[in-house]
């Protein structure tokens, strides 16, 4: 059984059969049910066309239910014809379900579920695995989200920049559980940018490709973080790089600049260094000018902050920093290591330890501690040593 098909030929069906009257509840729900007819039908008897295949007993699990409804009668009045089985223009279709599952007035967590339960085709136990809850609570959540979604008809374009904000979440997410989330992220996005021919698209492809380029070399083994400026670059993925920067400078090309290219910029000029030394930390900046310029990001401006303390020095970092709000994320970590560039330890020790206590996940948190821990043993080194007077009796 190739699970793969499966998952790729998911939401194309859900979209033929919401194209032809079904709510997104009832064909979600029908699809599945046919889903788990060719798991247990194909390994004998594989069909030749397999979305036909699974578009015909959808549609006939979506009427049968209908029928058994009494409140439905006049909708199985309205779609009783049954459309001949076979291969469908789904391009369309497909995307539509992108801007339903992105809808508004979904939660990001509902979205980024539900995107993954029918565009990804992953099961709502496979989800569960990835974001760590029990079965049953993801269950809810994608029921929920379907419901909201169900009555919805779709009369004008979908907004491109919320889908492309839920698939950013999704590739944030990371691993773990038996989905790769990145990695599924990255196959959403591809399979997006390829249907829309849109530069943004195109610009988070290139910009997952290239942090996905580093992964191998972003932890231990131990599970603990490695710094940007502390990994083996030797381990870095080339081709994704190249096919990175290749994506990227495709969309730069229609001169029509969006966050996601300028961010991927940002990340072809780390993957394009050699050694940490390297890094042109001043076009680094400047990109994340032209961030900041799109975004108004406080994030991108703290991002910025650690840029020109590389560019122009810790001092100049410090400066930049001081402008921002002292409680955003990762602001005091950010601090912690200007300060420490700026040749006081001290200082930097307790702000790495303040950062620790509030970092948002276990391996961050473990890394910051991990920095106090060095810097402290270093000062108490410093402390204990004897002075000339001692040595000299």
């Amino acid at each position: 059984m190739d699970e793969a098909l499966l998952r790729t030929l998911t939401p194309t069906v859900i979209a033929v059969l919401v194209r032809r009257g079904a709510d997104f509840a009832a064909a979600e729900d029908a699809v599945q049910e046919a889903l788990i007819e060719a798991v247990r039908v194909w390994p004998q008897d594989p069909p030749r066309d397999p979305q036909g295949w699974l578009i015909t007993v959808a549609w006939r699990k979506f009427l049968d239910a209908a029928r058994a409804e009494a409140s439905r009668r006049q909708r199985e009045e309205n779609v009783r014809a049954d459309p001949a089985p076979g291969p469908a223009a789904s391009v369309d279709d497909t995307l539509q379900l992108y801007f339903l599952c992105a809808h508004p007035s979904l939660t990001p967590a509902s979205a980024v579920a539900l995107t993954l339960r029918a565009v990804g085709g992953l099961t709502t136990r496979q989800i569960a695995q990835a974001y760590l809850v029990p079965e049953a609570t993801m269950a809810q959540r994608i029921s929920r989200a379907k419901r909201t979604v169900s009555g919805i008809r779709f009369n004008q374009p979908g907004d491109l920049a919320t889908v492309l904000r839920v698939l950013y979440l999704v590739f944030n997410e990371g691993y773990s559980g038996e989905v790769d989330l990145a990695a599924e992220a990255i196959r959403l996005t591809r399979q997006l940018a390829v249907m829309t021919k849109h530069e943004e698209a195109a610009g988070l492809l290139a910009l997952m490709l290239l942090h996905h380029a580093r992964r191998p070399a972003r932890t231990r083994p131990d599970g603990s973080l490695v710094p940007l400026a502390e990994q083996d670059r030797g381990r870095w993925d080339t081709r994704l790089i190249a096919e990175g920067v290749d994506v990227l400078q495709a969309a730069l090309a229609r001169d029509r600049l969006g966050e996601f290219q300028a961010q991927a910029a940002i990340a072809a000029l780390h993957a394009d260094s050699r050694t940490a030394e390297e890094t042109d930390w001043v076009q680094i900046v400047e990109w994340y000018d032209e961030l900041v310029r799109l975004t108004d990001s406080p994030v991108a401006r703290l991002n910025r902050a650690v840029a020109v303390g590389e560019a122009d020095g810790p001092r100049a970092g410090l400066a930049a920093l001081a402008e921002l709000d002292p409680a955003l994320p990762r602001h005091t970590a950010a601090a912690a290591y200007l300060h420490e560039r700026a040749g006081d330890p001290v200082t930097a020790a307790r702000l790495y330890a303040d950062a620790a206590r509030t970092a948002s996940n276990l391996a961050e948190r473990d890394h910051l501690t991990r920095q106090a821990a060095r810097l402290n043993t270093r000062l108490r080194g410093v402390n204990d040593r004897p002075s000339l007077r001692t040595r000299q009796g």
